[in-house]
């Protein structure tokens, strides 16, 4: 039986999400519908984007997964105007009563005490040094950032403390911070990740309309190994029937841009996804779609998603093995994960001891 493709709707120029539908926690439900006009005769107004001021409690997110090698994060940003349709975090903004979809990528709030509660909680006497990452959930260095510099402030926190970190971006925006980056490098206290979903700058634009284009994501991980930082590209999401076809050639650029480690995750559909990601193909797609949620559900058991752990990362039957021999054999070819880098968590030095050393002098 054929998935239920949506009728196409116009999409939002610089958008990645087609529709506003109300998130699960909402009380009214908004739903589009055909009412005859053929998409595209009046094009939708241009969305800006608003920005709130959000007072967090704590900074630091821990987790028990094991399909992470990481227990905690710090996310300074709740939703991301990246836009990227696929994002998982999306379903999180039904949380404060917005939706997943045009709201999570334009009704952004911003964690401005965040660097002073990671300050307090790195001093706390119980506080168990381990790498944090930085933009586990929404992308740390999407374009508000230039202007807030919270992830800035955070970096300048981790050095002080000598405290190992990891990133994950779409953005060339970690380049400015190359000055930091580079000195925890040299301490073995960074590690950067940028995820390459395609080469195509046609499709990127569509998929991740507000991400650096791939070139110049494969050029922030050359500036970034050539500046002694260790380097991962992560292809993630592989969509099956969209992108897959591109696992060799992405894990060839990166190699060559001087990349040493390189990991993947297949498409999730999870809770609000699995729609706006139909309402996406409807409207940029509409002739692979059903081939690419037919796929989907052939990685799923059968189902939109599969939230089990040891599952949800990579799926499972006969074209999730493919996908994960292909990547193997790739990485094994251009040289990759020949050698994974651990960060150093002995050089931690709590804030309150670096304010203790500074009185005495």
């Amino acid at each position: 039986m054929a998935d239920p493709i949506p009728f196409p709707q116009a999409p939002r120029k610089g958008r990645g999400a087609v529709s506003n539908a109300a998130g699960r926690y909402e009380r009214a439900q908004r739903e589009a519908f055909d009412d005859g006009w053929p998409a595209g005769v009046d094009e939708p107004p241009r969305l800006e984007t608003i920005v709130t001021t959000e007072i967090a409690k704590t900074i630091i997110t821990r987790n028990d997964s094991p399909d992470l090698s990481f227990d905690r994060t710090i996310n300074p940003y709740r939703g991301c105007e990246h836009g990227c349709v696929y994002c998982y975090a999306r379903p999180n903004h039904a949380f404060v009563g917005l939706s997943p979809g045009l709201d999570f990528e334009t009704r952004l709030f911003a964690k401005t005490n965040a660097a002073a509660l990671l300050e307090k909680e790195l001093a706390h006497p119980r506080y168990k040094c381990a790498p944090i990452v930085l933009g586990g959930v929404t992308d740390v260095y999407q374009p508000i950032e230039k202007t807030l510099r919270l992830t800035r402030r955070l970096l300048e926190t981790l050095q002080r403390s000598r405290h190992p970190v990891g990133m994950v971006t779409k953005s060339q925006l970690v380049l400015r911070d190359i000055d930091i980056l580079g000195p925890m490098a040299s301490l073995n206290l960074a590690k950067v990740a940028i995820s390459v979903t395609t080469l195509n700058n046609t499709l990127a634009r569509k998929l991740e309309p507000r991400a650096a284009a791939p070139q110049a994501r494969l050029n922030a991980l050359r500036r970034l190994a050539e500046a002694g930082i260790p380097t991962c590209v992560m292809m993630a999401p592989i969509i099956p029937g969209l992108n897959d076809h591109e696992i060799e050639a992405v894990l060839e650029a990166a190699a060559k841009a001087g990349v040493r480690e390189a990991g993947y995750v297949v498409l999730r559909l999870p809770l609000e996804i699995k729609d706006l990601f139909r309402e996406w193909l409807a409207a940029h797609a509409h002739d692979r779609a059903q081939r690419v949620l037919t796929l989907v559900r052939q990685m799923r058991g059968g189902k939109d998603y599969d939230a089990t752990w040891g599952v949800r990362q990579r799926g499972e039957g006969p074209f999730a093995a493919l996908i994960a021999e292909r990547f193997k054999k790739a990485t094994a070819r251009f040289g990759l994960n020949r050698i994974k880098m651990s960060l150093d968590s002995s050089l931690f030095r709590p804030p309150k001891q670096i304010a203790d050393q500074e009185d005495l002098f």
